[in-house]
């Protein structure tokens, strides 16, 4: 058997597969994450072990799986954080994750340094404080001190294959999530880190996905309750790795969108994809050889989830599903616009300073029309990076929906009404992160090939759009794109603290 582990946002999905990938059972050991002003994003790595930790046992406990069966470990993770270690492997400080956006100085130093376009050419990325270079740039530029005794940096995975195998490495979905990967030449870029003033040194060695990192090491083997013996298969960043999950492994395998904490759409390719307005971005793809054209969101899932802990007398326990059902189709917003911006955003803005916006409010508008106009800006601003892919090539003529977001029926719906093609909901939502870390597993296991995992995830549900809704809202998206246009310099514009005193 396999145990696949996927480190997300808000918690570790972990999931018991037998050696073809199969599922057998799942569990959620959910943590905590900081957010603060000025765009401070962070998690204690201590919690994504324990979190690995728990859920092991308790997968071995709750199947009655014989510890000795377990073949693999496998691991995916949240992309382009920064875990900054220090000579003993510890981490120096909380890891900064995704979502935080402090880096823009760093940013704009390496634009100045390299050219923007030049830079994306290079990296197939843009150059943005949501990558793991610029934090760890912003960190030796503002916390002297802990930088002192950084000597390595990795990323929420290779933190943990560090922690299981005692190797430090990455694989190169991870690495082309970092601004500081090379993606023609399949290395560390020497010329980006010389623009950003770090040694090479700082950075782990590439593996492939599909490599074995290690066995685990005696401690780890005691912390599992597993024996050493176990191999540890390097894994992936968990975008490429849903792609999998999701049964797509080749271009001819469609598109994809995850309904996570960030949302994305992506598909399979044989060759980087490159936007001419630099709107999507390219990672490595897990599967040797190959890329996943990629469009993230910063707060998909997010902004449905900050919904309803607003809208809920219990924020800590939100009924996200009943305040998302309330806001079925026969809910017309009426001009309402939601920008779903609350950490920033990537795809397709690129601007860490957006923020998140109610327009249109009317005396009428009541809790189901403030939840579906969430619901619909996030689904206007995946059709903008839609509509970036299509310019530039790529054929999207059905989508694939897993992620948490996924299970919602109202949500699909809006989806395919506001994109114009269908959306279908696959046999496994939640784990499809894990699935596509359990495939890759096997296939450094020498257990089975990608295209296994096109069985292993069927199409559930198909949502079809109606063309009277799509046409209306093909109107209300230029409208979207306008409001967001509108208000870019008043965002830009912002007060950088709280005020200096009270009135009198």
């Amino acid at each position: 058997m396999l145990i696949a582990h996927d480190l997300g946002t808000t918690g570790n999905k972990a999931s018991l597969h037998h050696d073809d990938g199969r599922l057998i059972a799942s569990v959620t050991v959910p943590y905590p994450a900081r957010f603060a002003a000025g765009g401070v994003a962070e998690q204690d790595p201590a919690d994504w072990w324990d979190a690995v930790v728990m859920a092991t046992r308790d997968l071995i406990a709750r199947t009655e799986t014989a510890p000795a069966d377990v073949a693999g470990l496998v691991v995916s993770g949240q992309m382009m954080g920064a875990v900054l270690l220090d000579a003993d492997g510890e981490p120096a400080r909380p890891a900064i994750i995704w979502a935080d956006t402090r880096a823009g100085a760093q940013q704009r130093e390496l634009e100045a340094a390299l050219g923007a376009e030049h830079a994306y050419a290079i990296l197939g990325h843009r150059l943005n404080p949501t990558y793991s270079l610029e934090k760890v740039m912003w960190v030796r530029d503002n916390e002297p001190d802990i930088w002192s005794r950084v000597r390595r940096v990795c990323v929420a995975k290779d933190f943990i294959v560090l922690r299981l195998t005692g190797r430090l490495a990455t694989d190169r979905s991870d690495a082309s999530g970092t601004n500081a990967y090379d993606q023609r030449a399949g290395t560390w870029s020497d010329e980006v880190l010389r623009a950003a003033r770090l040694d090479p040194a700082l950075f782990p060695e590439i593996l492939e996905s599909t490599s074995i990192a290690g066995t685990l090491t005696d401690a780890a083997a005691h912390a599992l309750g597993l024996p050493s013996s176990v191999r540890v298969v390097m894994g992936g960043g968990d975008g490429p790795l849903a792609a999998v999950g999701s049964g797509i492994v080749a271009p001819e395998d469609g598109a994809y969108v995850c309904l996570g904490t960030s949302s994305w759409i992506s598909f399979a390719a044989d060759q980087p994809l490159h936007d001419p307005a630099m709107r999507t971005f390219t990672f490595d793809n897990v599967v040797p050889g190959s890329f996943v054209p990629t469009a993230t969101m910063q707060a998909g899932g997010a902004s449905v989830q900050w919904i309803a802990e607003a809208l809920s007398p219990d924020p800590a326990h939100p009924d996200t599903g009943r305040l998302v059902a309330e806001a079925s189709a026969d809910v017309d917003t009426d001009d309402l616009y939601f920008l779903p911006y609350l950490l920033g955003e990537r795809s397709p803005i690129w601007d860490p300073d957006a923020r998140g916006a109610f327009l249109g409010l009317a005396r009428h508008h009541r809790r189901e029309h403030l939840v579906r106009s969430v619901l619909e800006g996030t689904a206007f601003n995946l059709l903008t990076c839609i509509q970036a892919f299509r310019a530039s090539g790529a054929v999207i003529d059905r989508i694939d929906a897993v992620g948490g977001g996924a299970q919602s029926d109202v949500y699909l719906a809006v989806l395919a009404d506001v994109w114009g093609v269908p959306v279908r909901r696959r046999t496994i939502v939640e784990e499809a992160n894990s699935l596509g870390a359990a495939v890759t597993g096997a296939v450094g296991l020498g257990l089975a090939e990608f295209s296994a995992a096109r069985s292993l995830s069927e199409v559930t549900a198909e949502f079809t759009p109606d063309a009277a809704r799509h046409a209306v809202y093909a109107e209300r998206h230029a409208r979207f794109t306008e409001a967001y246009t509108a208000l870019a310099p008043w965002f830009a514009g912002r007060p950088s603290g709280p005020p200096s005193g009270r009135p009198s």
